[in-house]
């Protein structure tokens, strides 16, 4: 080591619960993001507060949650018990501080650390709370987690419950915009796992008759189900599940506690194993697991004392104990799946018979398959994913199986100098890149034989990890980075086609992306602007004076690494892929890739946009 690197008493420095959060926001709301993911750090926040709301419900006060989110300014109001007034501040100002440890006023509890709201006043730089109840109220405010006014108690004539209002600090969630569809699926969810909660937001209200149930029929098309959805409720349990015609590989929603565990966890692997044991005893065969959980469409909600997350936002279930009396997850899981699904099986014989055919249909599909599995395996190995397809990230290297962060990326890009550039430029921790030959084959209609016989889809699915199931998906951003011309176009349909068809799940759990890179650079000798949209350009010119350097990029290949830092880096902008609910996958794929040529022809016209750009020589 060497001398002149000391250390002493003045390299240790003691922050204080603010500090510390503002400066590894990582630890307590994963990424940061911009909006454009679904969990980005502003929807964490939302989450945050929302969970408080939620416990209240489940505590039997207050059937209403009320939200409106305009010009980024955030109000949730609550008609739960209010926070004891003498404690406003404290419960979003002070560490450890909070009713949930205390397991007579929160029995099975999200928020059990005391984290949440004290993350959300921190990372804001507005931030108020105000609590009435027993004919009294008070109020505080804060910016970036410092009190900057209190009033209260006072009397009121407002109902009781907690309004929570905030903003994201900019400095933090730099030029972040919420998207209503993603705070929509959010809510779905929580009405989905709380029956009786209206949930209204910005005027539109929420509400689920059926739980899970209707959760898996808002999430698919009615003719693609196979057979009439499977619901099972339990004091502490509750379990939908079909399969799909189309579908090839499983598809879960777990939540636990009202808290969509979007990477599984215990829970999620006590499931798939109960439904396998269980069908397996009722019809007496040994089916293979990967043939009965085949083209599966389920959820599972549970609801246990004290659960243990792997991480602050709350992702994946560690526990492995329901809680006081009860076994364990895997234990409790599997009585109640054995016993329910079992006397549903018998009392529904159609089902019954549905289902075992699509059992044995699969197990014919796995073996007419199997030959051109394994050598599409081995055709994945002797092409040498890490040194020839595939430039991985230091978090996967040498690991197939190690659990996504969520901010994983893999870019999929065409070329030899986009990929190139892409490299070049990447954060080698986090972001991957898988490099195209040309444009990908059109899937549409075609069996999943075609992604083992074709090399780039079965290395693309071997990159990705889910030739079975999402469950080790290997990275949590997909981001499709082509040419913003024709080609590019045409190679972003084929490759979305490619997932409608085999994976649809991605895109239904919001994993696609498309990289929206700038169509221009205008500079002088002082100032460079990247413009996304020919508005941009010309609100850049109007701010440069005389004539500006104006370069149109046609490729990704003609931007430098240097440039391309900015456009996969901090200031990184993606548009998610999402799928039309108005339409069922088939149709959408049928009327952009099939044989309908006149009605497709006829919408491009409708729909077409001819943008000019004229651009002026100095």
């Amino acid at each position: 080591m060497s001398d002149n690197t000391k250390y002493t008493e003045d390299n240790i420095r003691s922050l204080d619960w603010k500090e510390h959060i503002r400066m590894r926001p990582g630890m307590y709301i994963g990424k940061l993001g911009d909006g454009s993911s679904a969990d980005d750090g502003i929807y964490i926040l939302l989450k945050e507060v929302l969970d408080n709301c939620i416990d209240e419900f489940v505590m039997g006060a207050g059937k209403t949650i009320e939200i409106t989110i305009k010009d980024n300014v955030v109000n949730v109001r609550d008609y739960g018990r209010g926070i004891p007034l003498g404690k406003v501040v404290d419960v979003v100002s002070k560490m450890n501080t909070g009713g949930k440890y205390d397991s007579r006023a929160f029995k099975k509890s999200v928020g059990l650390n005391g984290v949440g709201t004290k993350a959300v006043n921190a990372l804001s730089n507005f931030f108020k709370v105000e609590s009435s109840r027993e004919g009294q109220s008070k109020w505080a405010e804060f910016s970036q987690g410092n009190l900057v006014a209190e009033e209260g108690p006072m009397e009121t004539s407002k109902r009781k419950g907690t309004k929570v209002s905030f903003t994201p600090d900019e400095a933090i969630f730099k030029k972040y915009t919420y998207r209503n569809e993603y705070i929509e699926r959010m809510i779905k969810n929580y009405v989905y796992l709380n029956p009786g909660l209206t949930i209204v937001f910005n005027g539109k209200k929420y509400f689920s008759e059926n739980g899970l149930k209707d959760l898996l029929e808002d999430n698919n098309s009615a003719d693609d189900i196979l057979y009439p959805i499977i619901h099972l409720k339990g004091e502490d349990i509750e379990v939908a599940m079909t399969h799909s015609k189309s579908q090839y590989n499983e598809e879960y929603h777990s939540f636990v506690n009202g808290q969509h565990t979007t990477q599984g966890g215990t829970h999620q692997a006590a499931f798939r194993e109960a439904v396998v044991k269980t069908i397996r005893d009722f019809y007496g065969k040994n089916y293979e697991a990967s043939d009965i959980r085949k083209s599966i469409i389920s959820a599972i909600s549970i609801k246990v004392m004290e659960p243990v997350f792997e991480s602050q936002t709350k992702t994946k279930l560690g526990s492995t104990d329901m809680g006081g009396e009860f076994p364990t997850v895997r234990t409790y899981i599997n009585d109640f799946v054995g016993k329910y699904l079992d006397n549903y099986l018998h009392k529904n014989a159609e089902t019954a018979e549905i289902l075992q055919r699509k059992i044995i249909q699969a197990e014919r599909e796995r073996k007419d398959l199997s030959g051109i599995r394994k050598l599409a395996r081995d055709r994945a190995k002797k092409a040498s994913l890490h040194n020839k397809k595939l430039r991985d990230c230091r978090i996967h290297l040498g690991d197939l199986k190690k659990d996504r962060r969520l901010d994983s990326t893999l870019f999929i890009t065409e070329g030899d100098s986009a990929s190139g550039s892409i490299t070049k430029s990447r954060d080698v921790n986090t972001q991957a890149v898988f490099s195209l030959r040309g444009k990908p084959l059109n899937s549409y209609g075609m069996s999943k034989k075609i992604v083992y016989e074709n090399e780039e889809f079965n290395l693309l699915q071997a990159a990705l990890n889910i030739e079975e199931s999402m469950e080790d998906l290997r990275y949590n951003n997909i981001v499709i980075a082509t040419d913003a011309d024709v080609d590019g176009m045409h190679i972003r349909l084929l490759l979305i086609t490619f997932f409608l068809q085999f994976f649809p799940e991605l895109i239904k759990e919001n994993h696609l992306y498309i990289l929206q890179t700038p169509l221009f650079r205008v500079r002088n000798k002082k100032q460079t602007f990247y413009c996304y949209t020919p508005e941009e350009k010309t609100e850049a010119i109007e701010k440069l004076s005389g004539k500006p350097e104006i370069t149109r990029f046609k490729g990704l290949g003609e931007i430098s690494p240097d440039e391309f830092q900015h456009f996969i880096g901090d200031d990184i902008r993606l548009e998610p892929v999402m799928l039309d609910k108005a339409m069922s996958i088939e149709q959408l794929l049928s009327f952009y890739m099939g044989k309908n040529t006149p009605n497709r022809q006829k919408f491009i016209i409708e729909n077409l946009k001819v943008e000019l750009d004229i651009i002026e020589e100095n």
